[in-house]
C-alpha cells in the first residue's frame, strides 16, 4: 500500500501541523521507498502498466537508485508526519563540460516530485523543493531544470523557475 492510504480519511479532514512534519534525507538503505515512490509518480502520470512490466520496472529502478546513490549523483527527501510519508522530492546530478567561465559545471534535474492525494496543497511539496535546493546549493549545483505538470508549474514559478534563457529543442528518440 503506498502513501498509508488506509488513513487517507483522517488526513484530509484534519489541518496539518507544519512544526511536526520531519523532513529528511533518503538514505541508501531506502532504496525500496525510491522506488514505490517512483512507481506512484509514474502511475499517476502515464497511467496504470501490466504487472510484467511493473515488476521488471522495479527491479530496474532498485538497480538505478542503488548505483546513483553509490556514485553520488542523485539525491531525495522526503515529509513524514506521524509516520506516514507525505510527500517526497528527488534531484539528478550530471556534470557537463564547462566554457571560457569554468571549466566544469554541475547540473541538476528535479524528478518525481510527489505528494499524497490526500496532503496536496498545503505547502509540502514547497518543504520537499526547498531541501532540495538547499542541498543542490551546498554541492555546487548551478542551474536546476524540471518538467512540471499544469498543477505543479505555479508552485515552481514561486521559487523562480522560469523558461529557459537558451532556446531549448528535444528530440525523443
Amino acid at each position: 500500500m503506498i502513501f498509508g492510504f488506509a488513513v487517507k480519511q483522517k488526513w484530509s479532514t484534519m489541518q496539518i501541523d507544519f512544526s511536526k512534519i520531519q523532513i529528511r534525507k533518503i538514505g541508501n538503505d531506502e532504496v525500496e521507498l525510491l522506488t514505490t515512490y517512483r512507481m506512484a509518480y509514474l502511475s499517476e502520470m502515464q497511467g496504470e502498466r501490466s504487472v510484467e512490466y511493473q515488476q521488471q520496472l522495479k527491479t530496474e529502478l532498485n538497480q538505478y537508485f542503488i548505483q546513483a546513490l553509490a556514485n553520488n549523483s542523485f539525491f531525495a527527501f522526503m515529509a513524514e508526519l506521524n509516520g506516514e510519508t507525505l510527500s517526497f522530492g528527488a534531484m539528478v546530478l550530471k556534470k557537463i563540460p564547462g566554457d571560457f567561465n569554468q571549466s566544469s559545471y554541475l547540473e541538476g534535474d528535479i524528478l518525481n516530485m510527489y505528494t499524497a492525494p490526500f496532503a496536496r496543497r498545503k505547502g509540502i511539496s514547497a518543504m520537499i523543493l526547498q531541501e532540495l535546493l538547499n542541498e543542490a546549493r551546498n554541492r555546487g549545483v548551478s542551474k536546476v531544470a524540471l518538467h512540471t505538470s499544469k498543477d505543479g508549474e505555479k508552485l515552481y514559478r514561486r521559487f523562480g523557475f522560469a523558461e529557459p534563457i537558451y532556446p531549448v529543442l528535444e528530440l525523443c528518440l
